[in-house]
């Protein structure tokens, strides 16, 4: 399997996010091309605003592993990782994270920052717009049917998602 193969394990997590009322986003941690753990976003249904995708694979990949470090992982992920993620990447020393949306509003793998161009003691590998397209519209799907749904008098006064 290569990265576009992951990737799309990824988007069937990240479409059953979406099933759910999470925002779409899927991940897999692989390690010498074996899954390890599969997850998706869980804000809503577990109440915590730690519960993205990729932080559940991480956890979950320490569990399986017996420790903090993640050797010879990679991460795959459908939307850049945010400054959280990014920075449990680095201190997961995951070795290579494979993404497929950018992110330009939280985005931490360069749309809005590059964490991994700080000077940590860890620099993943960054591959980014690995299946962006089919990546970006299932995101842009799913904030188009909750725009729908809310209206233009959402709670915050703002009419966006």
């Amino acid at each position: 399997m290569d990265d576009r193969d992951f990737m799309k394990l990824a988007l069937a997590e990240a479409e059953a996010a979406a099933r759910q009322g999470e925002v779409p986003v899927g991940a897999l941690l692989v390690r010498n091309g074996e899954i390890l753990c599969a997850d998706r976003n869980r804000r809503e249904g577990d109440r915590n605003a730690t519960a993205h995708a990729e932080l559940l694979c991480i956890r979950r990949g320490c569990e399986l592993l017996g420790g903090w470090r993640l050797p010879g992982c990679t991460l795959y992920v459908t939307m850049e990782p945010c400054p959280m993620c990014a920075g449990a990447v680095i201190n997961a020393r995951v070795e290579r994270v494979v993404f497929g949306a950018y992110d330009s509003r939280a985005g931490a793998f360069g749309s809005l920052i590059n964490l991994s161009a700080y000077p940590f003691n860890h620099r993943p590998e960054i591959v980014g717009g690995v299946l962006e397209e089919e990546c970006r519209r299932l995101l842009s799907d799913f904030f188009g049917r909750l725009r729908k749904r809310q209206g233009p008098n959402r709670e915050d006064g703002s009419g966006e998602a």
